[in-house]
């Protein structure tokens, strides 16, 4: 049987009574390491209080049960003394799953969750990696408040552009909220609504265009460094595809022909929703060049139809994070043709090909299907980019006034 610790303030209906009401609870007795029980003096009932350590040097509190100061005991929602010791112990040792969920359980969590929808679970692992710090991660998502998480998210601004620490705010933002929907404890959410709010004015920078000679180059300082490696950055560019995409392309869905092949793509089934899997099986037509398919005839040469249609130099497939495999070699071949790796990323491929399509009058709506996105979101990262890339388009459209009296007339015959 459990050990009983006796603490004479505390103990009694009488003595607790005799304290005075107060917001701040009255120190109780340690009932193990870490872990001791509180007391707050209400009007009405007390409230029994955990105090639990973090296990990284801090401390959270909760209540979590009345005290029988002015009714009996139901052994359940209203707790004597020592009662409420064997209450504490367990919820902070987690017995019975009353642990309150800390952000590394919501974490934890959202990645089981993720990979039951069939999405990417590294969106679960992103804001633990060198993100978090141990304390935050060891506090109870319950007792998380909006200005500890907007200091954190601040704190990135340093080391990353507003628009990742963003995505990665999302990330966690949606850890936090899946917790609370299975946690009827958990009541606030505004803290990660307010507290992880996205940056303004983080979208446009990231949208760098490249010319055409210099996606030539991408491509062709690719294949330099490794067959594999050039024919995935080829495909990236020629279709404008999301890395995500083109490496759970299949053997089978290259659809070789003389004149026009095609790549059947994967949709992305971005946004979310409970069909993820469903989404990620569905695929799409996209056009490419002969050179390309030529080139991928090569790679699917005697394999199997289920085969991934795109490997790594060593024979294996890319896999759920491509960019963690590749992007080292990025960051050299963009330094290798003359521009910034801290400004430019393999997504310029795609917003090359999706500016390229605008700017030789491709009708938006097919330049949003084939890059499996939305009219709208072509409109919203890409509008001002193409009005200024096209000043001389609309230059050359442009009324100019009647040239001077008598000069560079020609007559007409008559």
């Amino acid at each position: 049987m459990a050990r009983k610790v006796s603490f004479s303030a505390l103990e009694s209906r009488s003595a607790r009574l005799r304290l005075k009401a107060r917001r701040r609870p009255y120190s109780g007795p340690s009932l193990a390491r870490g872990i001791s029980l509180m007391y707050r003096r209400n009007k009405t009932n007390g409230t029994w209080v955990l105090k639990s350590s973090d296990g990284h040097g801090a401390y959270w509190t909760k209540g979590f049960a009345l005290a029988d100061d002015f009714e009996d005991s139901d052994s359940k929602s209203v707790l004597t003394f020592y009662q409420a010791q064997d209450a504490a112990k367990k919820l902070a040792r987690g017995d019975a799953d009353t642990a309150p969920i800390t952000v590394d359980a919501a974490l934890t969590a959202y990645r089981l969750d993720l990979e039951a929808r069939g999405a990417n679970p590294y969106n679960a692992e992103w804001p633990r990696r060198r993100h978090l710090t141990p304390t935050l991660l060891a506090r109870p998502v319950q007792l998380l408040n909006p200005n500890e998480l907007r200091k954190w998210r601040d704190s990135l601004l340093p080391k990353m552009a507003a628009s990742t620490i963003n995505r990665l705010c999302r990330c966690l933002s949606a850890a936090l909220e899946l917790a609370r929907q299975h946690d009827e404890r958990i009541q606030n959410g505004q803290a990660w609504e307010v507290g992880l709010a996205g940056l303004p004015d983080a979208v446009a920078a990231r949208n760098v265009i490249l010319s055409d000679d210099q996606v030539r180059n991408f491509v062709a300082t690719a294949y330099a460094r490794g067959e594999q490696l050039g024919l995935l950055i080829d495909v990236l560019a020629k279709t404008g595809g999301r890395p995500s995409q083109v490496v759970r392309l299949l053997v089978e869905d290259f659809r070789d022909h003389p004149t026009t092949p095609k790549l059947m793509m994967p949709k992305s089934a971005k946004g979310g929703g409970r069909n993820r899997s469903q989404k990620k099986q569905e695929r799409y037509s996209v056009n490419i060049t002969t050179q390309l398919a030529a080139k991928l005839r090569s790679a699917a040469h005697g394999r199997s139809d289920t085969a991934p249609l795109l490997l790594q130099d060593d024979g294996t497939a890319w896999g759920q994070n491509p960019g963690q495999r590749y992007h080292r070699q990025v960051d050299q071949i963009v330094t290798a043709i003359g521009l910034d790796p801290a400004t430019v990323t393999v997504y310029a491929l795609r917003h090359s090909s999706i500016v390229r399509m605008l700017l030789k009058n491709v009708p938006i709506r097919y330049v949003a299907s084939v890059h499996n996105t939305s009219v709208r979101m072509i409109e919203a990262h890409y509008s001002k980019y193409i009005v200024e890339r096209a000043d001389d388009l609309f230059r050359n459209a442009l009324l100019h006034d009647e040239p001077a009296s008598g000069a560079n007339i020609v007559a007409l015959a008559s």
